[in-house]
């Protein structure tokens, strides 16, 4: 009887799986594909951020808490398999056929059920009595901070009844004299102290009732799970099989934009291509099925554990951007639209949609794609990704972008760069430069390839190198460093245009692809293998998202170019001009995150024989300058401060002297929050290439 009990129970919880998962699938019918490659990476992916917790340890205390409760888990599992083939079989322990392995998987997972009801108490703890800043929030209502509650009790009764499962049977074996199969030393030490004058029919009983109760948790857990945030228990090991394995930098080419552009671009070939039929396709993301099926897995496998969002820069400072809200409401809104497209089609509507019912365009736009909150996700959701597919929809389909950023589109496709100046003065910024009292006039790649020279270097100089004021300096330095160190290099001159980063992560895929396509068609036709910026964003535009329209480059960062001619001895500071400074270094986003290089610049730095202090947050950790994503360019969102603000609070901080930058974002914005201070005696603002030429007497 008890055995037909079980498996009668045990059918009605995979029923109820089944019932959920049916319905899951179902919905993610109407999404979007997402292409899965590269298993061998992904294998070792999931190793490394699911096994090996290495992403949840960015928060060691509390982060080691997780990891011992997910290893914890792992091998519980195992006495969980082997709870359910006792059940149908009516065997006992039936993995002891595993001889003394199984010793070590009873030790071990009661040592690590002891562990996990220490953390999850000290979690809810935390939950209930500490107000955790990341827990807070205008997504987190009492629905989500229950349903929180819940899923720790249950665990916490889960590991309870587990320990009364053993105490029970090795306190029934030896009561009857039989072998205790397995090793218990929490138990045995708890026997000892609390149960050792209970008769043997007690314990009988005791056992079955933990054995049942434990058992039954489980199932109820197993049915819990899909509709409560713990549903990473099921879902956090495919959902990081499956992510994203480009940089955190680079955004997805849209393919039907590209065909657009192409024929823009050369209308010829309409004629060359067969026909095909016509079929519209939305621009970018308005409703839960212009999703990807991965953007709807990373809903449902989102922990709301608030990391991404306490990193977010706009949440910090008071914006009403919450990157874990983005993905809740993707899981809350296909619940509900979910069903009537199951019911009625893929052309189902109920009048409502993401956008604006769910997610505001006021948060869309005060997001700077700074992809802190993707750094520290522990499951790699990549939400920048799916808020630029949004900004996308209200740019290229709604024409809804701020005013600001209209100018600046209108900007880069009439004049090649986000301000009004005529693209003939692009080479303005290169007059007038002397290397040690000597004039040097900066080589146009057109004039060297008419006179049948190759550069082995093309420097990008960038809508900020050529036309901004600050900006302008630090090319003219770094030119100097070249023309110092007889490197063999050109530039465009007024044949470059913008790259269309800011184009790009403002939402307007169309006209970064006309610039792209058009800059590519200039790089290949001079023949260019390697380009060097001083721009982290067109480093990452250059580096990481030509390719995919076929323009492939060696890309070198300014910071990396000068490290290595550090390195090789090409370039020795014997100079002692900056031996009395403090220097503090801000990382740039698209340096740092977006493409993990976080030790050339510090390199350059350190070879000047200052003294460095890092800021609280730095590197990995770094606080964005507030200028990535197109906001530079427009007003920023209401909140507290300005994100420059806090950022230059961290520099101020530090006491330091100097604050050495390497983008022109960045400088633009550190030099503001310097003057927002009124710091301007006691700090300056120089960017690295600034610092070398200055070391080298240049």
């Amino acid at each position: 009887m008890e055995k037909i009990i079980f498996i009668f129970v045990l059918l009605m919880t995979f029923a109820g799986l089944f019932y959920s998962f049916r319905k899951i699938f179902r919905y993610m019918k109407f999404t979007k594909p997402f292409a899965i490659k590269e298993i061998g990476k992904r294998l070792r992916v999931t190793f490394d951020v699911v096994f090996a917790q290495s992403k949840i340890f960015r928060m060691p205390i509390i982060g080691l808490l997780h990891a011992l409760v997910f290893w914890g888990f792992l091998v519980i599992a195992l006495l969980t398999l082997e709870m359910v083939i006792d059940g149908i079989t009516g065997t006992d322990r039936v993995l002891t056929i595993l001889g003394p392995v199984y010793n070590v998987i009873t030790a071990t997972a009661e040592i690590f059920a002891f562990i996990i009801l220490i953390a999850v108490s000290i979690f809810i703890l935390r939950r209930v009595f500490f107000k955790v800043q990341r827990f807070e929030g205008a997504e987190m209502t009492h629905k989500s901070h229950k349903d929180a509650l819940i899923s720790l009790f249950l665990i916490f009764w889960l590991m309870f009844s587990l320990i009364g499962i053993n105490i029970h049977y090795s306190h029934y074996q030896m009561k009857i004299g039989e072998e205790i199969l397995g090793i218990y030393p929490i138990s045995d030490l708890l026997l000892k102290l609390v149960f050792g004058e209970l008769n043997a029919d007690v314990t009988y009983i005791l056992y079955k009732t933990n054995w049942w109760f434990h058992i039954g948790l489980i199932f109820i857990f197993a049915n819990y799970l899909p509709y409560s945030k713990h549903f990473h228990v099921f879902m956090s090991i495919p959902n990081v099989f499956f992510s994203r394995l480009q940089p955190l930098g680079k955004l997805d080419t849209m393919e039907n934009v590209t065909k657009e552009v192409k024929l823009m671009l050369d209308p010829n070939l309409a004629f060359s291509q067969p026909a095909e039929e016509s079929v519209i396709e939305r621009f970018g993301v308005l409703d839960v099925e212009n999703i990807t099926w991965k953007n709807y897995l990373d809903s449902l496998t989102c922990t709301q554990c608030g990391r991404c969002t306490a990193s977010c820069p706009a949440n910090i400072t008071g914006k009403k951007l919450s990157p874990r809200k983005i993905l809740m409401n993707v899981r809350e809104r296909m619940n509900e639209k979910g069903p009537g497209l199951v019911k009625n089609g893929k052309d189902f509507s109920d009048n409502k949609s993401l956008i604006n019912n769910y997610i505001s365009a006021e948060e869309l736009w005060a997001c700077t794609t700074c992809n802190a909150c993707a750094q520290e996700c522990p499951i790699n959701i990549n939400h920048p990704t799916l808020i630029v597919e949004m900004r996308r929809y209200l740019v290229m389909e709604q024409s809804a972008a701020p005013a600001e950023l209209n100018t600046v589109f209108q900007n880069i496709e009439n004049n090649g760069a986000p301000w009004q100046f005529s693209p003939q003065d692009r080479m303005i910024w290169a007059e007038n430069i002397k290397v040690k009292d000597e004039q040097i006039q900066v080589p146009v790649i057109a004039d060297l390839v008419a006179q049948g020279k190759q550069p082995e270097y093309l420097l990008w100089v960038s809508s900020a190198g050529a036309f901004d004021d600050r900006y302008k300096k630090v090319m003219k330095e770094f030119v100097k460093i070249l023309h110092y160190l007889k490197v063999n290099y050109a530039v465009l001159g007024t044949e470059e245009t913008d790259s269309g980063d800011i184009a790009r992560r403002a939402g307007n895929e169309m006209l970064f692809q006309m610039q792209a396509l058009t800059n590519i068609q200039i790089l290949n036709g001079y023949n260019i293998k390697k380009i060097i910026t001083c721009d982290p964003h067109d480093f990452n535009t250059l580096k990481n998202e030509y390719s995919d329209l076929c323009g492939n480059y060696e890309v070198i960062h300014h910071s990396q170019f000068l490290n290595e001619l550090i390195k090789s001895g090409k370039i020795d500071i014997k100079s002692e001009k900056f031996k009395s400074e403090k220097i503090t270094f801000h990382d740039p986003c698209y340096l740092g995150r977006a493409n993990k290089e976080y030790n050339a610049p510090r390199n350059v730095i350190n070879s000047l024989g200052s003294q460095t202090v890092e800021m609280k947050r730095s590197k990995s950790f770094a606080l964005c300058c507030g200028a990535g994503g197109g906001q530079m360019f427009k007003e920023a969102e209401k909140g507290n401060k300005e994100v420059f603000i806090e950022r230059i609070e961290d520099a101020i901080e530090t006491e330091a002297t100097i604050i050495a930058t390497s983008c022109p974002f960045c400088m633009t914005m550190m030099t503001d929050g310097i003057k927002y201070k009124n710091k301007e005696q006691e700090m300056r603002n120089f960017d690295i290439a600034e610092l070398i030429s200055s070391a080298l007497e240049l």
